[in-house]
């Protein structure tokens, strides 16, 4: 039974919606099912949840209170095609404090002209937080895109570059 659960944090409602084995499906800042739901394939889509507890909650409430390390360890599954199951693997590499641009992830993917595909891993990445694709900007320290939101991709590295400093 897939298990949806939302907290509160800084940044808004976070919610998670994870397996059966406590994988993280999907994740963001959102107190709705229907917008974590819509970022899975289609094929991946649960039939039935409910309401519970998620282990992911309690690293994302440490991460809040400054163990940025904390969501490292939270067992996550994605569905997709090669070269999105290594940029999502890669983005967890990404340390905090120091984001990539997209054409430097786009080179650690070993394609580096592949910038608009790097961005395209980053953007269908449903377990946000927990598979970092806000640590990726455009050229130049521009922000870029991310489906929760500049002002929310903001402050998670602002967070995260206050924590290492």
């Amino acid at each position: 039974m897939t298990t949806f659960q939302t907290i509160a944090t800084p940044d808004g409602a976070f919610s998670i919606l994870s397996d059966d084995d406590d994988r993280v499906l999907a994740s963001g800042w959102t107190d709705s099912l229907q917008e974590l739901i819509v970022r899975l394939r289609p094929d991946a889509r649960p039939q039935e949840v409910r309401d519970g507890h998620t282990d992911a909650a309690s690293a994302v409430e440490d991460y809040y209170a400054g163990d940025i390390a904390a969501i490292d360890v939270v067992a996550v599954r994605q569905n997709g095609t090669a070269m999105q199951a290594a940029g999502w693997e890669h983005l967890r590499r990404i340390t905090p404090g120091a984001p990539l641009t997209y054409a430097q992830f786009a080179a650690t993917l070993g394609a580096p002209t592949a910038v608009r595909a790097a961005a395209a891993v980053c953007a269908r990445n449903a377990p946000a937080l927990f598979v970092p694709c806000h640590r990726v900007l455009r050229t130049g320290g521009a922000l870029g895109g991310f489906a929760w939101g500049l002002d929310v991709k903001r402050a998670l590295l602002d967070r995260e570059a206050a924590r290492v400093a």
